[in-house]
């Protein structure tokens, strides 16, 4: 009977073909998953002007205890890995939080504008989107600035040349570092509490007794110092009470960032990369 080869082989042709079948399937699932994971994930586009502004207001009221990148520093945390920045949307969460502040751990509380808060959540937002894409960045060639202008605002303007000299600390500063570094020392003086120069702090006591020392935290309720002999010594605050001075060395740097135009980081960037 002519049929019955066929009928007696179909197990085996049904068992070759599935497994065929399973076999292509598998290759195709997982060339799909090599696909998608080959494919770049597409960086958020936020609004540049909002994360300027934020950057400026963030600087300005919380940059002394989280760092001007929002990094953190040795009064207060790393902002860029905050639930509260990281749930947020449109500074909502953000706003309630800081309404109520953190008194308990030193934070006081902050009345802003919505618009401000916004900024700043879209700007506490842009740290977070870097640090997310931080292997995909590509820096480009960042001296798009014109080196006489820098040197004009260095001389003028930027008052640079009443504390260095590029003869003595800055001499050769364009061979010692990249444009990259030069722009990152320009914009960002003071990255944590712990770079650069310590803060110098002196605490007024009622009794007349002047205690000074290494500034190591201050709040609206206390401040903490070492002092020369290494010991920490903290003493609450009540208002103005006792009465603080601080000495940052680098406190005219730091007031720069609220006053640079993107074109006179980019002027001084470019003019001290020829100080070579």
């Amino acid at each position: 009977m002519p049929h019955w080869p066929i009928f007696y082989n179909w197990p085996l042709r049904h068992f070759e073909l599935h497994r065929r079948l399973s076999l292509w399937l598998g290759l195709l699932l997982l060339t799909a998953v090599f696909r998608l994971a080959a494919q770049p994930e597409v960086m958020p586009k936020l609004d540049e002007a909002a994360v300027e502004r934020g950057k400026t207001a963030f600087v300005g009221s919380c940059g002394f205890c989280h760092g001007s990148s929002a990094r953190g520093g040795e009064k207060g945390p790393d902002l860029v890995r905050s639930v509260v920045v990281m749930d947020d949307e449109g500074g909502r969460d953000l706003e309630k939080f800081l309404r109520q502040g953190r008194p308990d751990k030193g934070m006081p509380r902050f009345d802003l504008p919505p618009a401000q808060v916004n900024d700043i959540a879209t700007f506490l937002h842009s740290q977070v989107v870097a640090a997310a894409f931080r292997n995909t960045y590509k820096i480009l060639d960042i001296l798009v600035g014109d080196p006489k202008a820098g040197q004009a605002y260095f001389n003028g303007a930027g008052k640079c040349n009443t504390c260095h000299s590029i003869e003595g600390d800055l001499k050769g500063i364009g061979a010692k570092y990249d444009p990259v570094k030069l722009q990152g020392k320009i914009v960002m003086p003071r990255d944590n509490a712990r770079s650069g120069p310590p803060v110098h702090v002196s605490v007024m006591l009622a009794s007349g007794e002047t205690i000074a020392g290494e500034l190591l935290r201050i709040t609206d309720f206390d401040v903490t110092l070492r002092d020369a002999n290494g010991v920490r010594q903290t003493y609450a605050r009540n208002g103005d009470s006792p009465k603080v001075q601080i000495k940052d060395p680098i406190q005219a740097h730091i007031d720069l960032l609220t006053v640079y135009k993107d074109k006179d980081i980019h002027d001084l960037t470019a003019y001290l990369a020829t100080l070579k």
